[in-house]
């Protein structure tokens, strides 16, 4: 095989959260009296919460203490778990599952990278709570893309080097996230404009014919 891990994005790549995110934003949003749309939810895509929320407080009139944000973060959280509670093993496509299941049987080690402190919840409502060989998420970074830390302890949790992973991801800061650590990487969705992955896939079954020779 070309690759012996292939190291998964989990929200737009395994399945897909993006509505969501947006509707328990703009429900906080909503809430503190800051304007938000799609094309400034578009800005949070890899971003972790806290992040997400200094970006959404630019257009805030007024300053919050560190409790006050961290408070407000947790809200949105609360909101957004909320309505996770409606995913099922629906909301995973049987193209992605296949994938999966080829990859692993072909001997491919399978990990999550994601910003997300939901990942295991996440995948646990979709039906591959114990599917993963690593998850690295949220919980176990300080740092969210486009630095490589969530790619580089996911190769370090399967015991592979970033030159034997192949890191999937649908946002260009995630695709240069794995550059940055020295990953390949193959870009899905939205991140297939930015034009810095070294392969494009149409859709996830691509990735059969780039890894399993």
């Amino acid at each position: 095989m070309l690759y012996k891990g292939i190291i998964f994005d989990l929200d737009g790549v395994i399945c897909h959260t993006d509505k969501y995110h947006y509707k328990a934003w703009k429900k906080l949003a909503d809430q503190i009296g800051v304007y938000f749309d799609r094309t400034i939810n578009n800005r949070l895509r890899g971003v972790s919460r806290m992040e997400s929320l200094e970006i959404i407080l630019e257009n805030y009139d007024g300053e919050l203490t560190d409790d006050e944000k961290k408070t407000l973060a947790e809200q949105k959280n609360n909101y957004y778990r909320e309505l996770l509670n409606n995913m099922s093993r629906a909301d995973l496509s049987d193209e992605v599952y296949d994938t999966l299941i080829a990859l692993r049987q072909a001997g491919c080690k399978l990990a999550i990278g994601s910003s997300s402190k939901n990942a295991g919840f996440i995948l646990k409502k979709i039906g591959l709570g114990e599917f993963f060989d690593a998850v690295s998420d949220g919980n176990n970074i300080s740092h969210s893309k486009p630095d490589p830390e969530v790619f580089l302890k996911a190769a370090e949790y399967i015991n592979l080097a970033p030159a034997e992973c192949l890191v999937v991801e649908d946002a260009e800061s995630g695709i240069e996230a794995a550059i940055n650590g020295g990953f390949d990487s193959a870009a899905i969705g939205d991140a297939v404009n930015c034009g810095k992955a070294m392969y494009t896939l149409r859709s996830i079954e691509d990735l059969k014919e780039i890894v399993i020779i």
